[in-house]
Order: structure tokens, then sequence, then C-alpha cells
């Protein structure tokens, strides 16, 4: 059985093909909820052709602006003075709302016989109805690359954080610096690419990026305390926890809205911890959990295999339902005080 492509591993491919050059297909659909990855394949596609030759050979396109007919009309243009052009239709599914002027399924003949000269990049949310004659021609087609991009989950993202670093700075970070910014920050990979390129900037190009930097540099998003909170919650050590939390309470910056982020902070820890202990429910030994969720680097995976180690299968529904009600509580569903809900939360998780 082949293996699950993660977006990460789909980014690979795609950018791979682009950047040798050697096997560019002709038609291009890239979807899912992912847009960092779909942003970054669009600016290389665009890179096919060279900046002098874009005036006649490049078309950026909105399916809100235009119709099915002239998107075919543009893609079945030869080049001018030039080996290809490049079409590329944002929302490419909202072509289909003007029923009066053509219907995504017009595009069906072209999929079967594309323009060689012309490389049509397709970009949406959602991929067409694979019921549909469109749909299907898209999804057999071998001259179609079909990408679907998926968000990235929380425990990919140390992963994602390294390669990125490495690949795109040529600098190294050290596990436990990637997974503190992951937490940090959280899943959103424009803003994580941000914060690496911030670190990379203001670290020295000889030093390794450790965790300090990232306490140093990155701490305007979470305060770092509540990595010390995280860890006193994991050893269930609840008068450390409470001190920890009355210290970060009692931060001028620490509003309503810290208080929100701190709670989608534990929220992806134990979505972590929740997804090893399930594994191991079913019997599933160390190696194969690592391998099944896919984390390639091995420190990363013994922190998270380590902090699940501390809890059962059968507590988190309960934990779950105290991030939930803490969430519901300090959006105004309560009337406690901020600080009451937060302490709760932890006396309810620790238990």
């Amino acid at each position: 059985m082949a293996r699950y492509k993660s977006s990460i591993d789909l980014f690979r491919e795609a950018f791979r093909e682009l950047k040798s050059g050697s096997n560019i297909r002709p038609i291009y659909y890239l979807y899912g909820e992912e847009d960092f990855f779909k942003d970054l394949l669009q600016e290389e596609i665009e890179k096919l052709v060279p900046p002098e030759q874009k005036d006649f050979n490049f078309d950026l396109i909105y399916g809100n602006d235009s119709t099915p007919a002239q998107v075919l009309g543009i893609a079945r243009s030869f080049p001018m003075m030039a080996e290809r052009r490049v079409v590329i239709v944002k929302d490419f599914t909202k072509l289909g709302d003007k029923t009066d002027d053509g219907t995504l399924n017009d595009f069906t003949a072209y999929v079967k016989q594309p323009n060689p000269s012309c490389v049509l990049c397709l970009i949406d949310s959602k991929f067409p109805d694979k019921r549909t004659g469109l749909g299907k021609e898209l999804n057999k087609n071998n001259l179609v690359a079909e990408y679907e991009f998926e968000e990235v989950a929380d425990y990919q993202l140390p992963d994602w954080i390294s390669d990125w670093t490495k690949n795109i700075h040529k600098r190294e970070i050290h596990p436990a610096a990637t997974q503190i910014l992951a937490q940090m920050v959280g899943p959103n990979l424009k803003l994580l690419s941000t914060e690496i390129e911030k670190v990379c900037t203001f670290v020295d190009t000889g030093e390794r990026i450790e965790k300090e930097h990232i306490k140093k540099i990155s701490g305007s998003y979470r305060d770092y305390t509540v990595i010390e909170l995280k860890e006193a919650v994991i050893e269930r050590n609840l008068e450390k926890a409470l001190g920890i939390s009355e210290q970060m309470l009692q931060q001028k910056n620490y509003s309503v809205g810290e208080v929100i982020k701190t709670l989608g902070f534990f929220y992806m820890v134990f979505s972590n911890i929740w997804r090893i202990c399930r594994l191991t429910e079913k019997g599933l030994n160390k190696n194969q959990v690592q391998s099944e969720l896919g984390i390639k680097n091995s420190y990363i995976f013994n922190a998270q295999w380590r902090e699940a180690s501390q809890f059962r299968l059968a507590e988190m529904p309960r934990i779950f339902e105290a991030l939930l009600d803490a969430d519901r509580a300090s959006k105004g569903f309560s009337t406690l005080d901020t600080s009451s809900i937060f302490l709760l939360m932890l006396k309810r998780i620790i238990g």
C-alpha cells in the first residue's frame, strides 16, 4: 500500500518538479485549505515566464472576474515570441457561478487536449465534483498535476520548521527550538516563516538556533512562561502550575486575548498527547507510533512520547472538556473572572 503523503511531502514533490523544469505539466490543479503552499507554488509557476516576456505571455485571472469562455480563449492562444505562456486562475470554481457564460464542464475538452505551449494553473480551496466530466478528467489525466494541500497537523510543525530553516535560510536549528516555536506560534505557516526569518536575521550566521534565541526574539506571541507552565502541567505538579499561572495572570499585558491564545496552545499540546495515547491503546509500539505519525525527528518525537506517557487515553475527554469550558468561559459565557477560569482549568486537567 502506498504511503500517505502529507501536504509537506506534496509541496516538496511539486516544488522540485517546477524547479527542475524537466517535467512541466500543461495543467496544475492546486487546492485545499493550506494557502501557504499554494501561494509558493503559484510564485514558482509564474517564474516559468521570464520577466521580460510577461506583458504578453502571463495572465492572472480571478474566478469572480471572468468566465470559462474567456479563460479558455486565453489558454488556447499561442505565446508571443516565447516558448510558453502561463495562465493562473485563482478561485477557479467560481467561474462556474456565471451560468449564462459557460460552466466548469467547458474545461473538460481542454483538459483532454491542452495547449502544449501553455501552463494553465487552477487554484481553489476545493476540487470539482469528481462525478462530473471535468472532475473525472482532472482526476485521471496524466497531463494534470493535482495537489491537495491540507492544513499541516500540529505534530508535523517542528519537522516543517527544521526543513524550512535548513532549505530556505541554510541554518541549523535545535529540535527543542523547533518544538517551542511551533507551540508558541501555532499552525500558521506564513507567521511561522516570518518568525523563522526574524530569528535567522538576528542570530549570528555561525550559530545554531537554540531555544534561548526563540525565547528572546519571539516572545511577543506567547510569554515564555507558558512553556514552563506546560512542563508543570505535564509533571502534574499542581502547586507549581498554579504558582506560574498566577505570575502570568499578574502581568499587565496578559489580557483575555492572551488567555485564549494559551488555551489554544494547550489544545495543541494535548492533541499531540491524544494521538499518541490513541495509537498505543491500539497496541502499537513506540517505533510504530512514530512511523504512523510521520514524525522524522527522533528528538521531537521522544519529547512528545515522554509527555504522552504521563496520561491515559481515558483521561482525554475530561481534559478536552476542561479546555473547551475554559475557552467558552473566557469568551463571555461565564460569570467567573479570567483568573478563576484559568486556575479552574488547570486543576481539572491535572486532576
